[in-house]
């Protein structure tokens, strides 16, 4: 998705309200994958008494939509440089919008599995989207906060999901349970997936389509209407602004994976970096954190209801965090806040994880945890979300939208986010057979170290790219 921000003026004035709303428009895609994970937090109990589910397949159902965002993330780039990105994120909220009814009435799990895949492409498509067209009609002095909306969006999803699952179960008695029309609250959940995918389809549908997409396709007219309609500025700018697109894609109005090889292993460094921090974002073990929450705190000793009350919660804390990152993200930059927060994750997952060791096995094969204990845990959850929310969360979909250089933007960004997802889905799947094989203080622990070493990387390798232009964003590995 390479491309050039509109606002041709260099002066900082106020971002232009046009600007922003179809920076919210395109956000909203991010409502898909935040309501998705909730309702399978919410869901995946009731879904697998009703199966009967092992672990493993537990696992398969509440993380096969996050391979199939990984397939969505990896072929939109290509599809959006041919029939725009507007026409992907129509696409995207139909597919979303169509597998929730499917996964409502599915009678086996051999359906579910296949449609919550399905589902997972029409997510990943979108989080492409939402990430590379901000990055087009983002001035460079708000691009961090404009981007970091999709972030906002996903928390907005997680809670209002889990808080119309949390009202399904009480209303139903349990989200095993009928709530109306004789179906049980679990499906009612999954039939609630249409009203993000219906807001979605309705923002897209007004959206115009990007000048970058438009100047590649030699439809510079329409390209300037766009420009005018959203900066308001003369003729002389859109024009200024035209040619500067123009110059910059050059020939690289479409490209391929050809294009990303370079001298580092076969890549070129800053792909290295967007793929490093694709998969730090995952590896943090914040998914595990919500697709798992209320089975994490059933587990140890919560009703269903209070343990949906607790996920709701840590969703809560989410969303006001994620509202500070996004408006600091563009006052002290990318890489401080980054290493920051990763020291916050660091010591709140060995808080974690340490509190996990003082649990114990009943002879039914229970966890027994001590009172104390319990709520160290549960506040050191949350404080691990807080570091994510206020960092990693928000700028890491702003980085990986804006850091690559125009001439591999649109391939690096797809291959970056499509690696995000595939770590997003081992980290999900694995997590309950892990847990369970290693134990919770050693899964927790091992999300630890990895937040401690993402401290280095962010330190060593990470290019600071606050106020810079997409033309200015370099090839190497410490630009600015």
């Amino acid at each position: 998705m390479s491309a050039e921000p509109p606002v041709a003026s260099p002066t900082p004035t106020r971002v232009p309200g046009k600007v922003v709303l179809a920076c919210l428009a395109a956000a909203l895609g991010g409502l898909l994958f935040g309501f998705d994970t909730s309702v399978v937090n919410s869901a995946v109990g009731a879904l697998s008494e009703h199966f009967e589910l092992a672990a493993s397949m537990r696992g398969m159902v509440a993380s096969l939509s996050l391979l199939g965002c990984a397939v969505g993330a990896w072929f939109a780039g290509s599809v959006a440089e041919r029939v725009g990105r507007v026409r992907v994120m129509l696409l995207s909220a139909l597919l979303f919008g169509g597998c929730a009814v499917l996964a409502a009435f599915t009678p086996s799990v051999a359906l579910l599995l296949p449609v919550r895949f399905v589902a997972g492409i029409g997510i990943g498509a979108a989080s492409v989207m939402a990430s590379g067209y901000i990055a087009e009609v983002a001035p460079a002095r708000a691009r961090g906060r404009l981007g970091g909306l999709q972030q906002l969006f996903i928390t907005v999803g997680i809670f209002v999901a889990l808080a119309a699952g949390l009202a399904m179960s009480r209303a139903a008695g349990g989200a095993a349970h009928e709530l109306w029309a004789g179906l049980p609250a679990w499906r009612w959940m999954f039939l609630g997936e249409l009203v993000p995918a219906a807001l979605y389809a309705l923002a897209a549908f007004r959206l115009p389509e990007s000048p970058r997409y438009l100047v590649a396709q030699g439809r510079e007219d329409e390209a300037k209407r766009v420009l005018r309609r959203f900066t308001g500025v003369d003729d002389r700018e859109v024009d200024e602004t035209v040619e500067e697109i123009r110059t910059s894609i050059g020939e690289h109005a479409t490209t391929s994976l050809r294009d990303l090889r370079g001298p580092a292993l076969g890549l070129r460094p800053i792909v290295w970096i967007g793929l490093g921090v694709a998969a730090l974002i995952q590896l943090s073990g914040i998914n595990a954190v919500f697709v798992y929450s209320t089975s994490l705190w059933e587990s140890v000793g919560f009703t269903e209801a209070r343990a949906l009350t607790m996920s709701l919660v840590t969703a809560a804390v989410n969303i006001a965090v994620t509202v500070v990152a996004i408006m600091l993200a563009d006052r002290f930059g990318r890489r401080p806040m980054l290493a920051a927060g990763s020291v916050g994750m660091a010591v709140s997952l060995a808080v974690t994880a340490f509190a996990f060791g003082h649990a114990t096995t009943s002879a039914a094969g229970e966890l027994v945890f001590p009172q104390v204990w319990a709520m160290t845990a549960l506040v050191a959850v949350n404080l691990m979300v807080v570091s994510f929310g206020l960092t990693w969360g928000p700028l890491g979909w702003v980085l990986l939208g804006e850091m690559f250089p125009n001439s591999i933007r649109a391939t690096a960004l797809a291959v970056a986010t499509a690696v995000q997802w595939f770590v997003n889905y081992g980290v999900t799947r694995s997590f309950p057979v892990v847990s369970e094989s290693w134990g919770l203080p050693a899964t927790y622990g091992t999300f630890a170290a990895i937040s401690a070493f993402a401290v280095f990387f962010v330190l060593r390798f990470l290019p600071e790219t606050k106020g810079r232009t997409l033309e200015q964003m370099g090839d190497g590995a410490r630009v600015g």
